[in-house]
């Protein structure tokens, strides 16, 4: 199928890649516009991995104060260059990152920062309640396995699925905008403020509802 201009404009307004790069994804799916998108996805990962070790120490510090003030998010995420920490792209990364904070309640950036004690915990927890079952002891093991990936999944900024977007994570937004802009970027830290917190028990489901919010 002829890839034509107006094709690559149609896709690059609905990705923000390159024009040279879309076309190559029209071409690689013959013209199919979802297998495109897929395309650059898988491209933009690749080059984010190439660039992962690169040096990141710009960037910029955003918050986020849900409506009413009752939540409240600071969080620093890095990138190589200022030139690049002004970039409109790079700084709704971040605003939309404190959101997901705010909304998702994680509490680390990714899996490395979890303290083995707690990864311990955990472990122990999933297989008490793996033997309490009856589950066979030969299964026991992938039992916890699987346990314990939707805890990293689900206290975990960058596993955890987008607020906006639940075909992808986090990481994948990140990796996505690494492979666009061409610098590696960081999330370095959050911390997440909920009006109350620690004082008493809440009984509502108000991350559902910041989440529900949030996801429009």
């Amino acid at each position: 199928m002829q890839v034509t201009a107006q094709m690559v404009k149609e896709l690059r307004e609905m990705t923000g890649a390159g024009m040279m790069d879309c076309k190559k994804a029209l071409t690689a799916s013959e013209g199919d516009t979802e297998g495109a998108i897929k395309w650059l996805r898988q491209h933009d990962l690749a080059t984010a991995e190439k660039k992962a070790g690169r040096i990141a120490a710009e960037g910029i510090v955003d918050s986020y104060i849900h409506e009413g003030g009752r939540v409240g998010v600071l969080i620093e995420v890095n990138i190589e260059t200022d030139f690049a920490a002004k970039n409109d792209e790079f700084k709704d990364l971040v605003h939309n990152l404190a959101m997901q904070v705010a909304a998702m309640k994680p509490a680390y950036v990714s899996r490395e920062e979890v303290p083995q004690e707690v990864i311990a915990r955990e472990r122990e927890i999933a297989k008490a309640q793996a033997v309490k079952s009856g589950k066979p002891e030969k299964i026991i093991e992938k039992i916890v396995d699987g346990r314990l990936e939707k805890f990293f999944e689900e206290t975990c900024l960058l596993e955890q699925s987008y607020i906006r977007d639940d075909s992808k994570t986090c990481e994948q937004l990140v990796k996505e905008l690494i492979g666009r802009i061409g610098e590696n970027i960081k999330v370095r830290r959050f911390v997440r403020y909920e009006m109350g917190e620690g004082l008493e028990k809440r009984a509502d489901n108000f991350a559902d509802e910041v989440a529900a919010q949030l996801a429009k």
